[in-house]
């Protein structure tokens, strides 16, 4: 048992801008750093981007799991197959919160994944109540629901002023991926 936070909070990054995965990674090397461990679980993620190679150096203080399958598509009813997956997602998310391993538990996507109805409230919701004082949870993803955003100790939104995705240029790699 890790146990290093006197006080964890509840984060939220959210915003149609770039970067709210990112910040929460780069929380998790600041944590690395002074000796915390950090559990990373992304939901509507199956690709291996850039990160994953970096996080794999930190194997023993950062556990990355996706949840994903890659086949669901935002316009689409989610199936019963996607549902679950996020729901077993979260049930690890849960887990990793009350195991006492990890001083940080990162749900990167989330918010996304309640928005296009994989995930009721309720369970977003529950995890803030089940969060144990000393762990600090992060939630992540465009669209977070204001419940959400009243629950939490830190929220910043991330907006969108300019992208070059806007120009026609794709995701590149050791940038966007």
């Amino acid at each position: 048992m890790s146990g290093k936070l006197d006080k964890g909070l509840v984060e939220v990054y959210t915003g149609d801008g770039k970067g709210k995965t990112t910040a929460a990674l780069g929380l998790a090397i600041r944590a690395v750093g002074r000796d915390l461990k950090v559990y990373i679980g992304q939901f509507m993620k199956t690709s291996d981007f850039g990160e994953h190679e970096a996080l794999a150096r930190f194997e023993n203080e950062i556990t990355l799991e996706q949840y994903g399958s890659g086949e669901f598509q935002f316009e689409e009813t989610p199936s019963e197959e996607e549902i679950e997956r996020a729901e077993n997602g979260v049930k690890k998310i849960r887990k990793a919160l009350l195991s006492g391993d990890y001083d940080i538990v990162i749900a990167d996507e989330i918010c996304v994944a309640y928005y296009f109805d994989l995930l009721d409230l309720e369970i977003l919701i529950d995890l803030i109540d089940v969060k144990p004082e000393n762990v600090e949870l992060v939630l992540t993803g465009r669209k977070a629901p204001e419940e959400l955003i009243d629950r939490s100790d830190l929220v910043s939104e991330i907006k969108e002023i300019k992208h070059p995705y806007r120009k026609g240029i794709g995701a590149r790699k050791g940038i966007e991926k």
